[in-house]
């Protein structure tokens, strides 16, 4: 995956980190700016070839009248401008036209098909060690939603720039992981993320994501790894085949080191939530370290006609499927729930809303227990 190709529908962003030395918290550039070089024309300096000569003509018709273009009749009142046809003419604002070359000068970047050989034959841009850069898209259908940026991410991404100690050394799942940015994040302290999401096209989108960040990960060593993880089936892909699929020591290294669990607003399809559920489920009985899950998810509210006030469903089925697993007594996996309170530093640059939250939920088990307090 050394060699980038970029799709014409997606968009390149810059994700500015907050880093000891900066002043300013990181920023996301996600809407265009426009920016011009010093001493050329911008704003409205260069107009129009056709609104130039009629504002040569309307001045010409000034200096014929002798009174800077107004008329006046014969009690020296204003007389309005008319037309041939009788009708009030009334002036317009000249029209701006853009220089064609500040089309370059526009971000985020829009990677056109046209341009997908050029960025292949340009080496690599090297890449400011505080800036992460994240291919995704502006807008999906349902059905491909991971490949937008979410807040949910931004969120999860700040808990672990604001709280390193926590996840260094440490091996990280992350399920749902879309576009890879929480994932780069983590493999800056992390010692090996495993990435997982569904789909050849959002898999490769997500590796060429973690191509790109490749400065950031390698000071630290943290590797990230795109794996396929399919929440409806009940076990790994392991075919030698497929792209994304698993080698049984990738497998193992899973299920023996594994101890922290992220997904970053992954739940806004009850199905897909309880399928999210049951595999958190499965893969912590199968872990042998105690195990943190953290989950962030944004609140959308909306005006429902069932309850005919606004409400947000997906919201609360999520919760609903915490409680129950913090009250599940059935299993050998005991969890403990708790809200994580999201006052920790901001270092992306984005809105934090107050319908942003964030869960922590610790699973053990007696033999994880065990081997937890052998280890110490």
């Amino acid at each position: 995956m050394d060699q980038i190709t970029f799709h014409y529908d997606t968009v390149l962003s810059d994700v500015h980190l907050l880093l000891p030395n900066s002043r300013q918290p990181g920023t996301v550039i996600g809407v265009p700016q426009r920016t011009c070089d010093l001493g050329s024309p911008c704003g409205g300096e260069e107009l129009d070839r056709d609104t130039q000569e009629e504002s040569g003509r309307g001045d010409a018709r000034g200096s014929e009248t002798g009174d800077g273009g107004v008329d006046r009749d014969e009690d020296g009142g204003v007389e309005p401008p008319l037309d041939e046809d009788g009708d009030l003419e009334v002036p317009r604002r000249p029209r701006q036209r853009l220089p064609e070359r500040d089309r370059d000068m526009v971000y985020p970047i829009i990677l056109s098909q046209a341009r997908r050989d050029e960025e292949e034959e340009d080496e690599e841009e090297e890449c400011p060690r505080d800036v992460i850069r994240i291919e995704h898209t502006m807008a999906t259908p349902l059905e491909d939603v991971g490949k937008q940026v979410w807040r949910g991410a931004f969120l999860l991404a700040d808990l672990i720039l604001s709280q390193p100690t926590t996840f260094r050394g440490a091996t990280v799942l992350e399920l749902g992981a879309g576009t890879g940015l929480t994932s780069v994040v983590m493999a800056t302290v992390a010692k090996t993320v495993y990435c997982t999401d569904v789909g050849e096209d959002l898999l490769s989108m997500c590796q060429k994501n973690v191509t790109l960040n490749r400065h950031l990960m390698e000071p630290a060593g943290g590797k990230v790894r795109v794996r396929l993880l399919d929440w409806l089936r009940h076990d790994l892909c392991t075919d030698a085949d497929a792209e994304f699929g698993w080698t049984e020591d990738e497998v193992a290294d899973l299920h023996d080191n594994t101890t922290i669990i992220i997904a970053a607003d992954v739940c806004y399809d009850d199905d897909l939530t309880d399928a999210l559920f049951r595999t958190l489920y499965r893969i912590c009985n199968n872990l042998r370290l105690p195990c943190t899950t953290y989950l962030s998810i944004e609140k959308r509210l909306n005006f429902t006609l069932r309850h005919m006030d606004i409400s947000c469903e997906a919201y609360d089925h999520f919760r609903h499927c915490l409680c129950e697993m913090q009250e599940l007594r059935e299993g050998r996996t005991c969890f403990t729930v708790e809200q994580v309170t999201p006052s920790f530093p901001q270092c992306l640059l984005y809105e934090r809303i107050e319908q942003l939250y964030v869960s922590s939920t610790i699973s053990e088990t007696p033999i994880q227990q065990y081997v937890s307090s052998s280890i110490s």
